[in-house]
């Protein structure tokens, strides 16, 4: 039985999620499976690998050819590069220590440069959030002058019509007056 180390889907539509598991080579993609090993999650950032690393040494070991994907999560992990040093140990070309101490140094910089990432993208966020902070700023500034200015100038054609009311009120109260008085006389 010929077995493969794939990427069986789940998640929603737009939202993958997949889980990394052993199954027969000639099994639909998210069909039976003979075991799983863990699980991707290609929607954060960087994504999300959660690996039994040795189950996954194991399999490597007997045989199991992972899909591309699949090499690819696994090389990242550090299982491929440890399943050569253990070839390179069975060899004879060094010991198991030795093997240790390459895989613990690849490890430590491995960590190193995705903590930089993080650390980056987290920086990164955090500047945009600031300028669009800012941004918002200067527009609700903006549209608070315009109000502004709108109500300046609601309140200077009232004030013009109040002024004008009462000038024209004046001028009605005057004939009025004078039509009175000759009346009177």
């Amino acid at each position: 039985m010929a077995t493969k180390i794939r990427l069986q889907r789940h998640g929603h539509k737009d939202y993958p999620f997949y889980k990394i598991v052993i199954a027969d080579s000639r099994a639909p993609r998210d069909g039976k499976f003979i075991e799983r090993i863990g699980s991707y999650n290609p929607n954060t950032n960087p994504a999300t690998i959660d690996l039994n690393f040795e189950r996954a040494l194991y399999w490597i070991g007997v045989g199991a050819q992972p899909t591309d994907t699949a090499r690819n999560i696994l090389s990242r992990e550090g299982v491929m590069l440890m399943h050569h040093l253990q070839g390179g140990v069975k060899k004879g070309a060094f010991d198991e220590a030795a093997a240790q101490r390459k895989f613990d140094a690849w490890k430590a910089g491995k960590d190193e440069k995705l903590g930089k990432v993080a650390a980056s993208g987290l920086k990164a966020r955090e500047e945009a959030a600031k300028a669009a902070l800012e941004a918002e700023k200067k527009v609700n500034q903006a549209k608070a002058e315009a109000v502004a200015e709108k109500k300046a100038a609601l309140a200077k054609s009232k004030a013009e019509a109040e002024a004008a009311a009462a000038a024209e009120a004046e001028e009605s109260a005057e004939p009025a007056a004078e039509a009175e008085a000759p009346a009177e006389a």
